[in-house]
């Protein structure tokens, strides 16, 4: 492409953005700020939903967080390595390894040592963890309840399976 070639195609491209009538340009910007609501919208529930579960969640003496990964070790069939953990819930290994610490000192988890490797750490879920999951589990219920109060159920299933599509379409990235 030579010079000529490009100040033709910039040109063409200014006769059609004058072409375009206002509208276009409002319809596109409306697209942009409903997005931005939308995406605000979401974040402010997604805030408001760690909020609540982490108020049901205290007097069990556990984070949001330490919830997601005994759920985690407990959906395992042998005992998941610590990597294993960190993968499955994206997150860089020093973090399972701080959550695991709280967790083990809770005796909600213990660690053990792999039978075929003496330098693999194997992480258990205990008895005190199953209990723990438990009343976790009902927690969870009771702030999701809470949270979709509004709803009627066809309301919750259209959500349901909207956050799903979203979910399920987003592309896997490692943060």
């Amino acid at each position: 492409m030579d010079a000529s070639d490009s100040s033709d195609a910039d040109a063409t491209d200014a006769a059609a953005a004058a072409q375009r009538s206002p509208d276009d340009h409002r319809d596109r910007d409306h697209d942009r700020d409903s997005d931005g609501v939308l995406a605000e919208q979401l974040l402010r529930l997604t805030r408001r939903l760690h909020r609540i579960q982490s108020r049901q969640l205290e007097p069990i003496g556990i984070t949001p967080a330490q919830f997601r990964l005994l759920r985690t070790v407990a959906s395992y069939d042998a005992a998941p390595r610590m990597a294993d953990l960190a993968q499955r819930l994206d997150v860089v290994p020093r973090a399972v390894t701080t959550l695991v610490d709280a967790l083990e000192a809770s005796g909600r988890v213990r660690r053990a040592p792999d039978p075929d490797s003496r330098r693999v750490v194997r992480i258990e879920i205990t008895d005190e963890g199953r209990a723990t999951l438990r009343s976790l589990r009902n927690a969870r219920r009771a702030a999701a309840e809470e949270i979709l109060a509004p709803l009627t159920a066809g309301q919750r299933e259209v959500l349901g399976e909207l956050l799903s599509a979203l979910v399920d379409g987003m592309p896997e990235r490692r943060c």
